[in-house]
C-alpha cells in the first residue's frame, strides 16, 4: 500500500513537472496579450477563433488539473481534501460542468499541448511573416501608384504642351497661306504688268525686228516661190491623167483610206511622243504647266490654220494650171485631185513654220521668259504642219475642231484630263485638239474643266505631270474602223 502510494506520488509529481515545462500558462498569457493588441484590428470571425482557441487551450489545462485534483485526492484517503473541494471548488461548478477522464492518459494530454504549443507559435510567426510581407508589398504598390501618378503627369503636360504646339503650327500655318495666297495675287499682277510692259517696251524693237524678217522672209520667199513654182509649172506640164477604176474623189478610193489610215496613226503618235518631247523642252524654260499646254494646242491649231490657207492657194493654182490644158474623159476636179495625190511635197513647209511661230508671238493667251522664244518648238511646230499639209490634201480632208476658252464642254469631242475638275461645265483650257471629218468625229480631244473658267490669260498651273494617252474613238465606234484591203496596200503614198 505504501509503494503504491509513493508511486502515484511520484507519478503526480513527475505530471505537475511537465504541464509547468511546457509553459502552458505562459502560452495561455501571450496569446492573451496578442489578441488584446490585434482586437480593434481583427475581424468578427478573427476575434471568435482567437477566443475559441484560447478557451480550447484553457479546457486542455484545467482537464490537467482536474486528473492532478483526482490523484492528489486520492493520495489522502477517501475523504482525503473533502472539505477543500467542498468549501472552494463545488461553489464555481455549475450544472453540466464536468471533465471526465477519459481514456487520454496525463502523458498524452501533456504532449498534445507541448505540440498545439508549438503550432501556435508557428502559426504565429507565420502570420507575422505574412503580415511583414504584405506590409512590404502595400509600400512597393504605394511606391509604384506613386511613380505612375508621376508618369501621368508628366504625360499630361505633354500632352498640353503638344496641344500648344499644334494650336501654334496652325495659326502660322493659317497665316503662311494667306501670306503665300497674297504672294501669289501679287505675283499674278506683276505677271501682268510685266506682260503688258514688254508689250509697251518691245514695240520699237518688234517693229524694226519684223521689218527686217519681213524683208528676209521675201527675198526667201521670193527665192523659194520661185522655185516651188517652176516645180509645180514642170510637174504640170509632164503631168498625164491616167484613167483609174474609181474617182479619187471618192471616199471609198484606196488613196483615201489607205492615207487617212497613216494619218490617223501619225496623229496619235503626235499626241503621244511629240507633244511630250515638247512639252519637256518647254519645261526648261517654263514652270507654268497649263501655259505650256496652252502653246502647244495654240501652235498645231495654228498648224492647221496656216496649212489649209496654202493649200487653198495651191489647189487654186493647180486648178487654173490644169484648166487650161484639160480636155477629160475625167472632170477637172478629178484631175486636179489626182495631181495634188501625186504631189504632195510641193508645199513651202518653212514658210509655213515661220507663219505658226509669228502667230504664237502675236497671241496674247502664251507666254516665254525674255530668254526665249518659240523657236524653242520648231521641231515640233514643223511636223504639225507636214501633218495638217497631208490631211488638208485629202479628197475628204480631215481637220481639227473648232475650239475656244471658256466654251462649253462636249462630251463627243473631248474627254477630261485627270486634273479637271470633273462637275465644271467649262472648259479652261484645250491640251489637244479633236479630229474631224466634216461633223464625225474621228478622234476625241483632251480639255482641262475648272470652275470659273474665263476668257482671261492663262493662270498658273497645278500640276506638273504629263496628260495620258488618248484612246481612238475608232476603237469604239465599228462604223469608223478603216480596213485596208490587200490590193491596196501597194498603193503610192
Amino acid at each position: 500500500m505504501v509503494h503504491l502510494t509513493h508511486e502515484r506520488a511520484s507519478k503526480m509529481a513527475e505530471s505537475l513537472r511537465r504541464l509547468v515545462n511546457i509553459g502552458t500558462f505562459t502560452v495561455l498569457q501571450e496569446k492573451l496579450e496578442r489578441w488584446l493588441d490585434n482586437y480593434y484590428i481583427n475581424t468578427c470571425d478573427q476575434n471568435v477563433a482567437r477566443c475559441c482557441e484560447i478557451i480550447e487551450l484553457n479546457a486542455k489545462v484545467q482537464g490537467q488539473l482536474f486528473k492532478l485534483l483526482q490523484v492528489t485526492a486520492e493520495s489522502g484517503g477517501m475523504y482525503g481534501g473533502a472539505s477543500i473541494i467542498k468549501s472552494r471548488l463545488l461553489p464555481f461548478l455549475g450544472q453540466n460542468f464536468f471533465t471526465s477522464g477519459g481514456s487520454v492518459t496525463a502523458d498524452t494530454s501533456l504532449s498534445v499541448l507541448a505540440e498545439a504549443a508549438a503550432k501556435n507559435r508557428e502559426i504565429d510567426d507565420l502570420q507575422d511573416m505574412y503580415e511583414t510581407s504584405l506590409n512590404e508589398l502595400e509600400a512597393d504598390l504605394k511606391d509604384k501608384e506613386a511613380e505612375n501618378q508621376d508618369l501621368r503627369d508628366e504625360l499630361l503636360d505633354t500632352k498640353n504642351e503638344l496641344d500648344r504646339s499644334t494650336r501654334s503650327s496652325n495659326t502660322d500655318k493659317l497665316f503662311l497661306e494667306n501670306e503665300n495666297q497674297e504672294l501669289r495675287r501679287k505675283l499674278a499682277d506683276a505677271q501682268d504688268e510685266i506682260v503688258k510692259l514688254r508689250s509697251k517696251a518691245g514695240l520699237v524693237d518688234d517693229y524694226e525686228r519684223k521689218v527686217r524678217n519681213l524683208r528676209d522672209e521675201l527675198s526667201l520667199a521670193s527665192t523659194k516661190k520661185s522655185y516651188l513654182d517652176s516645180d509645180v509649172y514642170s510637174s504640170l506640164s509632164s503631168y498625164r491623167y491616167t484613167p483609174r477604176v474609181g474617182s479619187p474623189l471618192s471616199i471609198d478610193d484606196p488613196v483615201q483610206r489607205v492615207r487617212q489610215q497613216n494619218y490617223i496613226s501619225r496623229w496619235n503618235d503626235m499626241f503621244s511622243q511629240d507633244r511630250l518631247d515638247a512639252m519637256d523642252t518647254l519645261r526648261r524654260y517654263s514652270d507654268d504647266y497649263e501655259n505650256n499646254q496652252r502653246i502647244i494646242f495654240l501652235a498645231i491649231q495654228e498648224a492647221f490654220s496656216v496649212a489649209k490657207l496654202a493649200f487653198r492657194q495651191f489647189k487654186m493654182k493647180v486648178r487654173a494650171n490644169l484648166a487650161a490644158t484639160h480636155i477629160g474623159p475625167e472632170t477637172l476636179e478629178e484631175a486636179v485631185q489626182d495631181y495634188i495625190n501625186r504631189n504632195t511635197d510641193l508645199c513651202d513647209l518653212t514658210g509655213m513654220v515661220a507663219d505658226v511661230i509669228r502667230a504664237l508671238n502675236r497671241s496674247p493667251k502664251v507666254f516665254l521668259p525674255p530668254d526665249a522664244t518659240f523657236s524653242i518648238v520648231q521641231p515640233f511646230i514643223r511636223e504639225s504642219c507636214k501633218l495638217a499639209w497631208n490631211m488638208s490634201a485629202l479628197a475628204h480632208p480631215l481637220d481639227i475642231a473648232v475650239a475656244t476658252d471658256a466654251e462649253l464642254f462636249d462630251n463627243n469631242k473631248y474627254r477630261r484630263s485627270y486634273d479637271s475638275e470633273y462637275t465644271a461645265p467649262l472648259v479652261n483650257h484645250h491640251i489637244w485638239p479633236a479630229l474631224m471629218q466634216g461633223a464625225k468625229v474621228l478622234m476625241k480631244g483632251e480639255a482641262c474643266t475648272r470652275r470659273g473658267a474665263s476668257l482671261g490669260a492663262s493662270r498658273r498651273s497645278r500640276s506638273p505631270t504629263r496628260s495620258v494617252s488618248p484612246s481612238p474613238r475608232l476603237a469604239r465606234d465599228p462604223a469608223l474602223v478603216l480596213r485596208v484591203h490587200p490590193a491596196e496596200s501597194a498603193v503610192a503614198l
